[in-house]
């Protein structure tokens, strides 16, 4: 067969297993799209017919994808978040939620106003498959309505509590903590309550206000009647996951569950000329800051930058700090500071030793691949429970913003730098590593499989269309107990029977 006709072959063969998917990442966090651009592009590159509606088009146009944005510069999540006003004591974590219901209305509301959505909307369009994040807000579900497609949800996050039983997937509180807190899979018996409680008011919160809030924007922007979203996010048919039972503790996860954490990470690329050179200078290693895209680094409190910056005084290794402005008062010569800095690809170097981060999980993933420790100040939403299982498997050690002084930040270096703890996060990293298939084709073979059955509710527990009483088996329980409780009353009468029929004959034998 000549090489023309096997060209064609290929082609005809891309044409006839291609699929129209439409992503939806409304959240104007970098982050939350940057974990799953890998998924979209790869797709296209297949030859599925891609449209992402996100506040992040691509900045060189790729085959097959199309973009729609949400909005303009202005309005992604970007250096946005101060050091000084994030969640850290235990009344602020149970609050998280608020932040979460503020951030989506306001993705809600810039999104259904942006003039190429509208656009968009205004023609018909047909779709094989629809992924959408499951994260904070599910106003954007209101799209399935109107495409009528099977619903791929996806989380860039450790599953929200609320997301669990969408899918029917077990979380029991014993054992799996809540992400909007600061526990590990080992909690004391006050901690167990508190995951309990928390867990409780965060799925109500969600159910009740978010949940109402987005259905109102939907009718308001959207012009039309959808199912309640309860309906439609309930009949999504999978669900992809940013974890990896070796970093994020092992759970049980029904089959529409699927693991694909560190979907986002692809061969490190070559450094810039500049920092390769500080790097491979450094005849003791590098150790790398960042306190990731939302976050403004230079609102670092003036006293913890000045403790930071006498540790690393004291060290022989070099720093790295991403940091947004030219200057940095009392920078050492062994510190240097940059606006943006390629993340994945220092990591990934042989001689960066250590990173400082705040938790986020797409660079805890990026540290744990590359078999890099961890310093980890977290600073809000789930980077308290990243950092406790980063912490339990070996791969860092936690220090809280609040007790960072110069002592304890260089203790906390020493220790993530000793050769056991290199060696622990190595170990970690193998484990990471070591899966039957990469994660990103993992998750192109889920979209396309949903695609090709048309949804795959085949894999749909019976525990998401039970009501919460069957599901906890209270029925079963109050019928055993009734019957437990019959029994005991007929053993109990019965016994009282026989024995006053006795007692009356023997006092009656006495009194012949």
């Amino acid at each position: 067969m000549s090489l023309h006709a096997l060209i064609v072959l290929s082609n005809l063969f891309l044409l006839v297993h291609s699929y129209k998917i439409l992503a939806l990442f409304p959240h104007p966090g970098k982050s939350h799209v940057d974990v799953f651009l890998p998924l979209t592009k790869a797709l296209a590159r297949k030859g599925h017919e891609v449209t992402v509606i996100s506040h992040f088009p691509l900045k060189t146009p790729q085959i097959n994808y199309t973009d729609v944005s949400l909005g303009n510069e202005t309005t992604p999540l970007i250096n946005i978040l101060d050091m000084d006003n994030k969640a850290r004591t235990r009344w602020e974590k149970w609050g998280i939620i608020h932040l979460l219901q503020e951030f989506a209305a306001y993705s809600c509301k810039i999104g259904f106003e942006s003039s190429q959505l509208r656009e968009f909307l205004r023609h018909e369009r047909t779709f094989d498959v629809i992924i959408v994040e499951f994260f904070n807000s599910d106003c954007f579900a209101g799209l399935v309505q109107k495409f009528k497609a099977p619903v791929v949800g996806i989380s860039s996050c450790t599953i929200m509590h609320w997301t669990n039983e969408r899918f029917g997937n077990p979380t029991h509180p014993a054992y799996i903590p809540n992400n909007l807190m600061e526990f590990s899979d080992r909690m004391t018996f006050f901690q167990r309550i508190e995951n309990l409680l928390s867990g409780l008011f965060h799925h109500f919160f969600y159910n009740k206000i978010i949940m109402n809030t987005d259905e109102t924007l939907i009718r308001k922007y959207l012009g039309y009647e959808t199912p309640t979203l309860k309906q439609i996010v309930f009949n999504a048919s999978l669900l992809l996951v940013n974890t990896h039972f070796s970093l994020n503790l092992p759970r049980p996860l029904v089959p529409a569950v699927i693991e694909v954490g560190g979907i986002h990470i692809d061969k490190p690329k070559k450094i810039p000329e500049n920092l390769e050179k500080w790097i491979n200078e450094s005849a003791h290693g590098v150790i790398y800051f960042s306190l990731g895209s939302m976050i403004k680094g230079h609102t670092f409190p003036d006293e913890k930058r000045s403790e930071f910056l006498k540790a690393f005084g004291r060290l022989p290794q070099r720093v790295l700090w991403k940091w947004e402005n030219e200057t940095m008062s009392g920078k050492p010569d062994n510190v240097m500071i940059q606006k943006w800095m390629p993340q994945l690809d220092i990591l990934c170097h042989p001689n960066v030793k250590a990173f400082i981060s705040h938790g986020g999980l797409l660079g805890t993933t990026e540290a744990v691949h590359c078999g890099v420790p961890v310093v980890v100040m977290p600073q809000y939403g789930d980077q308290f429970t990243n950092a406790r299982a980063l912490e339990a498997n070996g791969g860092g050690v936690i220090l809280h913003l609040s007790e960072a002084t110069e002592e304890r930040i260089y203790d906390a270096l020493k220790t993530i730098l000793d050769p056991r703890f290199q060696k622990q996060a190595k170990e970690l990293s193998a484990r990471f590593r070591d899966r039957p298939l990469p994660p990103l084709e993992t998750a192109i073979y889920w979209v396309e499989y949903v695609a090709r059955h048309r949804g795959a509710h085949h894999m749909r527990t019976a525990a998401v269309d039970m009501p919460l009483y069957k599901y906890l088996l209270l029925d079963v329980i109050a019928f055993l107990v009734l019957v437990a409780g019959l029994l005991f009353a007929l053993f109990f009468y019965a016994t009282r029977a026989i024995l006053r029929k006795l007692f009356t004959k023997r006092d009656k034998q006495k009194t012949n």
